[in-house]
């Protein structure tokens, strides 16, 4: 062991003596690098996320040295040094556990500095950057006068860097040209940007004119998959072991996108607000986990995604009695749950009636996540959904139908809600077929109130699309620069056949930025940390989406969140000039000066922002990125 880490160990260790709690992370840190062979896996995951940690997380740490905003972080393999890059065009390496600045960088950027990456198995000594000048370089932190390694063959803003540990002098780079290099240190480097020199991958303007890769990540498990999330609303993985190829569509593995934006597909496009501005894998490489700008973060299930669904019931067959009596009309099952589900339900109830629908929706979450069977909680959740109306919110109220409706198919306010959220989604005649079959089905139900009004509302909205709805555009040159688009057969399907969320984390804001993180906190994936332009920290539950704690990390806004790969601890940084280091250092969950108290509020606020007007939000963006 060197000196310094022998220091950080006793440092460590006696800090969290002093403070005489349990949580003692950083000593539980070194007893695993002394004795990791010995620590099995629960240990290693309650270093990670153990609840008790993350009640008890607090800022522990301000690291300060950089003159511009910190655009990036990046935690060595082990642990030992955060890497930091800034608008000030320097890359500074930390000892967090001692507080300390170790190395600095002075790069030769002339632009904003987006991504800094440590090449693995180089003994945390080589680091590469890339930044708004569209230059990419390569630094030996030990001797950083000079470069070992540059490129300049993006056309554009290089945005992202991703690395691969089977890999280590290779790595890759994203642009908003479009393309996705991949680079290798060992080999000479000429840039010549219109050959691409064969270190061009893909060409994302083979399949989207004016498409910009805004990020990637390579699968950690399955190194051969590259994730790539763009200025549009559809995450993208590829096999890299068949590319470079003509069109980079051969290459394609799947797209991942929301079901209510898939349900808006169409051959002709226009310019889209909402960009992917960060994307990773799950540590097993079996997920993937998106920020979204101008919506929410999703998390995908890589190998059991399907595409949405929207109208589609199950089989049903009525329930009869003996021939002398009458069919029953409308079989009726038991929706009893166990009493300490029910009170999850009587409570998500008593919000629902008063209006409070975040924390209904949350109290019904919380019961299915442990009674997933509960198709009344299915329901009801639904129903706080549609009167939410944030969104994504309908299309949530939709699965939730469909997820009652499997558990019971005889139930019928599931089809009535089902048929409501089918017309909100824009989608009248898939409602009406659902309204019908819930009469066919139903009899009696056939001159209820509520159906006979949701009828009227369907014809209505059938006879006013029809005679309102424009015909498809050519492509044409617009004023602003925008041009109408009309998507290949391949994209087309790629984009129509999207694989759908499995869950969703709402509550943050996401317009300002197009470098905002969100990342697993935890091996797996217990919870989900993304920063927000409110200035905020999130921590979301990661199996029900319940916001489990917001944190004031900014004077402005939370750009960066990176976790620490073995222990419970995090790093944050954004438009201040510092980087904050949080770990569960808090003498008490009720101890934490930095807690946000009024999640509603900064929640509702957020979501109203989102609601900004596409050309003002445009506008606005446009002046945020180049600054």
């Amino acid at each position: 062991m060197s000196s310094d880490e022998l220091y950080r160990v006793k440092y460590s260790s006696s800090r969290y003596q002093r403070q005489h709690t349990p949580l003692n992370a950083s000593s539980l840190h070194w007893q695993r690098q002394q004795y990791g062979h010995e620590l099995d896996e629960m240990l290693r995951r309650r270093l990670l996320a153990s609840p008790a940690y993350v009640d008890r997380l607090e800022q522990e740490a301000l690291l300060v040295g950089h003159e511009g905003c910190v655009n990036c972080l990046e935690w060595t393999t082990d642990g030992l040094w955060l890497a930091s890059g800034s608008d000030d065009y320097r890359v500074m390496i930390w000892d967090p556990f001692r507080k300390k600045r170790v190395h600095v960088i002075r790069t030769k950027h002339l632009g904003n500095m987006f991504s800094v990456k440590f090449l693995p198995k180089t003994n945390n000594s080589i680091v590469a950057t890339c930044a708004a000048d569209k230059f990419i370089y390569v630094y030996d932190i030990n001797h950083s006068n000079e470069t070992l390694f540059s490129c300049n063959c993006h056309w554009s803003r290089a945005k992202r860097l991703a690395t691969a540990q089977d890999s280590p002098h290779i790595f890759w780079s994203a642009g908003e040209d479009g393309c996705i290099l991949q680079l290798d240190i060992r080999e000479p480097h000429r840039c010549r940007p219109e050959e691409g020199n064969g270190v061009r991958l893909l060409s994302l303007h083979d399949q989207v004119e004016n498409t910009e890769a805004k990020c990637l990540a390579i699968n950690p498990r399955r190194t051969e998959y590259l994730a790539v999330g763009t200025n549009d609303p559809f995450a993208r993985v590829y096999d890299r072991r068949k590319l470079p190829s003509t069109d980079g569509l051969s290459a394609c593995v799947a797209y991942y996108a929301p079901g209510q934006i898939v349900k808006n597909i169409s051959r002709n496009i226009v310019h889209e607000s909402r960009a992917i501005t960060y994307l990773t894998f799950n540590g097993n490489g079996t997920e993937l986990l998106v920020n979204m700008g101008c919506e929410h973060v999703y998390r995908f299930d890589l190998n059991h995604a399907v595409p949405p669904v929207f109208y589609e019931l199950p089989a049903f067959t009525s329930t009869l009695v003996p021939e002398e009596e009458e069919p029953v009309k409308a079989p009726h099952r038991s929706r009893s749950l166990p009493s300490s589900i029910e009170v999850h339900k009587k409570e998500g109830n008593d919000f629902l009636e008063n209006g409070k629908l975040v924390d209904a929706i949350d109290a019904y979450s919380a019961a299915l996540a442990k009674y997933p069977q509960g198709e009344v909680l299915y329901l009801n959740r639904a129903t706080a959904l549609m009167r939410r109306g944030w969104f994504g919110d309908i299309y949530a109220a939709l699965r939730d139908c469909h997820e009652a409706l499997r558990l019971d198919p005889s139930y019928v306010k599931a089809h009535f809600r089902l048929a409501r959220a089918l017309l909100e989604l824009h989608r009248p005649q898939d409602a009406e077929k659902c309204l019908q079959a819930l009469i066919q089905r139903f009899p009696d139900f056939a001159n209820n109130h509520g159906v006979l009004m949701l009828n009227k509302d369907i014809k209505e909205n059938r006879r006013q699309s029809q005679s309102t709805e424009p015909p498809d555009p050519e492509p044409v040159e617009m004023e602003d620069g925008f041009r109408y688009l009309r998507l290949k057969d391949a994209e087309y399907e790629l984009r129509s056949t999207a694989r759908d969320y499995m869950q969703r984390y709402v509550g943050h804001c996401n317009i300002t930025t197009d470098i905002k993180e969100a990342n697993y906190l935890g091996s797996q994936g217990e919870f989900i940390a993304a920063g927000s332009d409110d200035g905020n920290l999130y921590i979301w539950e990661g199996d029900t989406g319940k916001i489990r704690a917001v944190y004031r990390a900014d004077s402005a806004i939370v750009n960066c969140v990176q976790p620490h790969p073995s222990i419970c601890m995090l790093a944050t940084s954004g438009i201040d000039h510092d980087i904050k280091i949080w770990s569960p250092c808090a003498a008490s969950a009720e101890e934490r000066p930095n807690l946000v108290a009024d999640v509603t509020r900064f929640v509702e606020d957020n979501q109203q922002k989102m609601r900004t007007d596409p050309f003002e939000l445009h506008t606005r963006n446009a002046y945020c990125f180049n600054n």
